[in-house]
């Protein structure tokens, strides 16, 4: 029985995803620091990335092309949950019902998941680079947990390899104060 388009296709990508999908998960666990939203990002990204499968250039590196879209599916939500904070920000100064828009789902109990992450980095550790603004945060995960390369990361995040460098250099200096 022969295989329709589509078919090739999501087998193309499930046999291309699947291989990186353990760790694009622990990328956005550590970018999120939240098991539902990293599900939830890590959704995003492959249904991104399964629509502009088209795109992918076959032969080239995989990992770093479905890495950038997890970045920028990160990003981007990151972007808008500021906006949401400032908007909530800007109702609580305001006095306009705060409690209506401060309400939303409560931590639930540590997941299976995160106490698998806790297991690899220390407390520490964890807590420190948690503090770190989102693209130095980004760069470390990326290169001292994923391993990528500068050059990786740059096209990953992109910006200059130059960049990345010194994204990196800062980012640790921070990490050791920390």
């Amino acid at each position: 029985m022969r295989l329709g388009r589509e078919e090739k296709r999501r087998d193309e990508f499930e046999g291309l995803l699947l291989p990186h999908l353990d760790a694009l998960y622990g990328t956005a666990l550590r970018l999120t620091r939240s098991p539902q939203e990293a599900e939830d990002l890590l959704q995003d990204a492959c249904l991104k990335a399964y629509r502009f499968m088209d795109r992918y250039e076959r032969g080239t590196n995989f990992k770093a092309w479905i890495f950038k879209i997890l970045t920028n599916a990160f990003h981007s939500r990151y972007r808008k949950n500021q906006r949401e904070r400032e908007l909530r920000r800007r109702v609580e100064d305001g006095g306009h019902q705060a409690h209506v828009l401060a309400q939303g789902p409560t931590r639930e109990a540590q997941s299976a998941e995160e106490r698998a992450l806790d297991h690899l980095m220390s407390e520490d550790i964890q807590a420190a680079l948690g503090q770190l603004p989102a693209d130095f945060r980004m760069a470390v995960i990326l290169s001292d947990v994923e391993e990528f390369s500068y050059k990786e990361i740059a096209e990953i995040m992109d910006c200059p390899v130059g960049t990345v460098m010194s994204r990196l250099f800062r980012a640790r200096r921070m990490l050791q104060g920390l």
